[in-house]
């Protein structure tokens, strides 16, 4: 609701952006590059709005309006100081390349390419681009490739540009497709067509205006580059499925610049799955996808079911999938929960004391579905927290670890486990015991910025938990304290299996010093596989811990090789890479 950078939407590079000034002003600073007549622009551009300020305290809980004001300042410094600002060398290439995208959508300007250098992957070398370019058709995005081609200039196509496997760097060219959001919808055979620069947030408002669902992931993902990277992921994979489950057709110009559909009758069969690294560089390049449109019913919420144990968590969660009940499912672990939940990092480490150790949910199983499946949950007799009482325990999280709001659960609990859940007068008991509010949620936030996220809070949406999950808003929040390695699989609903695996991974994790936590599991495929997270810590900041999460990771993944070959049901999703859009059959049963 705060808008987004006006610069950047105007410019569409990267740079013009909060995090591609951020990559700018470091830069600067590290002297990598000098002063140039872009970096001038994108500073000036900038109008302190503070806008990012909202954005980025909510998922991260900084600030970065002060670097956009310390690179105005770098910058206004160094011409105050009569420095003139660099222009870029002349470039013969540059300019054919210009003649076909236009002379502002192609660069090679320093300031430019700086923020298409780096991303939060700990196992790459950054590289700098030669030259960014941003194709504003298919049609030009043929012409680039083959020109490319001609002068043998390497090249990798971007979406947003966020990857934990530093799938984006290249010296020669990145293709940028901010410009090609083309959002086209069909309603009358249930899909819509997207670009490769549209991204998920906005695919899924389109749809949801039209009365519609899109699977999407993490909303400023790229849907094309999501889908196609890694197959897309989410909680609704129980209902929608993975890979090409979720897409009626795609577009693609391929690697010599040639075009061809997946429905073509001679068109390249990208259906099949390798489970080789090998198979990793891509073969073309996505740029539409039409995505199938999901119908969405007006009696849809949200429900969290809490267990003490992962094998329960995991045994309801597969059996709702089997059974068909819930269109979303996500056995989430007490990291997510609190991370995603918190307003501020310390609330977050508070709270998952409180739910692990006080109110003993270490588990949480997100479910989402009509009331006809929200009914065949209570016949199942199992407790759970309905919308209600998620909205007073999520505005009254500073006050769970309470003595009062304690002392109730143990007055009203019998043997079961969580029996209080199904009295009928608990959510209103548990509101006047709590007394929640947004005020007291955010209690902690930066002064300055809390009487905006009072209103902010003070929306319906932001408890709604269906509206949350489809546009993943609190997993913004995801790696808020640092950034992890996600070890991904899609593997059998083994309880028994997943716990060896993870605790094997502890012990490495250990080992090297390190934080691993349990994510997330998704069933899907009626229940008969899932995807199961489990996820690597590490402080980006920190040399030495880089270097040991990279080699914390090798085992892992040389451990999880292993699983994989002597089980025969489990492949790990980073296998997956550039082959998103095959059958999902492929994938887990061949």
């Amino acid at each position: 609701g705060t808008g987004v950078c006006e610069p950047g939407l105007k410019n569409k590079y990267a740079a013009y952006y909060p995090v591609g000034r951020m990559d700018l002003y470091v830069a600067l600073v590290s002297g990598l590059i000098p002063v140039t007549e872009k970096c001038v622009e994108i500073a000036s551009s900038c109008t302190l709005c503070g806008r990012c300020d909202y954005q980025c305290y909510f998922s991260t809980e900084m600030r970065p309006a002060k670097v956009m004001k310390a690179l105005k300042e770098y910058v206004g410094d160094y011409q105050k100081n009569g420095g003139k600002p660099a222009v870029p060398a002349k470039d013969g290439i540059l300019e054919e390349i210009r003649s076909i995208v236009g002379g502002f959508w192609a660069t090679n300007d320093p300031a430019i390419t700086a923020a298409y250098r780096r991303d939060l992957c700990p196992h790459v070398e950054y590289k700098t681009p030669r030259y960014v370019i941003m194709p504003g058709s298919v049609g030009e995005v043929s012409s680039v490739i083959k020109l490319l081609n001609r002068f043998e200039i390497p090249f990798v196509a971007r979406g947003s540009g966020a990857s934990s496997h530093g799938l984006v760097f290249t010296d020669g060219a990145v293709l940028d497709f901010k410009r090609m959001n083309v959002i086209e919808f069909n309603e009358k055979n249930w899909y819509v067509k997207a670009g490769p620069g549209a991204t998920e947030f906005e695919l899924q408002t389109e749809a949801q205006k039209r009365g519609f669902r899109v699977h999407t992931a993490e909303p400023a993902a790229c849907v094309c580059a999501n889908l196609m990277t890694s197959g897309l992921l989410s909680t609704f994979s129980t209902a929608y499925g993975i890979a090409a489950d979720n897409y009626v057709d795609a577009e693609f110009v391929s690697l010599d610049g040639s075009y061809f559909k997946l429905s073509d009758m001679d068109s390249r069969n990208l259906f099949t799955f390798r489970n080789e690294i090998s198979e990793r560089e891509p073969s073309a390049v996505c740029v539409s996808v039409s995505m199938k449109l999901h119908p969405v019913t007006d009696d849809e919420k949200g429900i969290l079911v809490p267990f003490e144990t992962f094998g329960k968590a995991l045994a309801f969660a597969n059996e709702c999938a089997a059974r068909h009940i819930g269109i979303a499912i996500g056995l989430l672990g007490g990291e997510f929960v609190s991370t995603f939940l918190a307003p501020t990092k310390k609330l977050a480490r508070e709270i998952k004391e409180v739910f692990e150790s006080k109110l003993k949910m270490p588990y949480l199983v997100l479910l989402i579905g009509d009331k006809y499946a929200l009914r065949s949950v209570a016949d199942m007799g199992q407790p759970f927290i309905g919308e209600a009482l998620f909205k007073t325990l999520y505005e009254a999280l500073p006050s769970l670890n309470s003595a009062a709001w304690l002392d109730l659960l143990g007055e009203l609990s019998d043997s079961e486990p969580f029996s209080y859940l199904k009295l009928e007068k608990f959510p209103e008991l548990a509101e006047i015991a709590l007394d929640p509010s947004p005020s007291l949620l955010l209690r902690d936030v930066d002064p300055e910025l809390r009487p905006v996220f009072e209103r902010l809070y003070e929306d319906p949406a932001m408890t709604d938990l269906v509206r949350l999950s489809t546009y993943r808003i609190q997993s913004a929040r995801y790696c808020r304290e640092n950034p992890c390695v996600a070890l991904v699989c899609y593997m059998p609903p083994d309880a028994e299996l997943i716990e060896r695996m993870q605790d094997e991974i502890k012990k490495i994790t250990d080992k090297y010093r390190l934080k691993s936590e349990f994510g997330f599991i998704t069933p899907f495929d009626a229940g008969k596989r899932c995807i199961w997270e489990y996820d690597i810590y590490f402080d980006v900041n920190d040399p030495d811990e880089v270097s040991r999460v990279r080699q914390a990771n090798a085992e892992a993944g040389a451990l999880l090789d292993l699983y994989s070959e002597r089980e025969g049901t489990i492949r790990q999703v980073r296998y997956v890479i550039n082959q998103g859009c095959c059958r999902k059959e492929n994938l887990l049963y061949i």
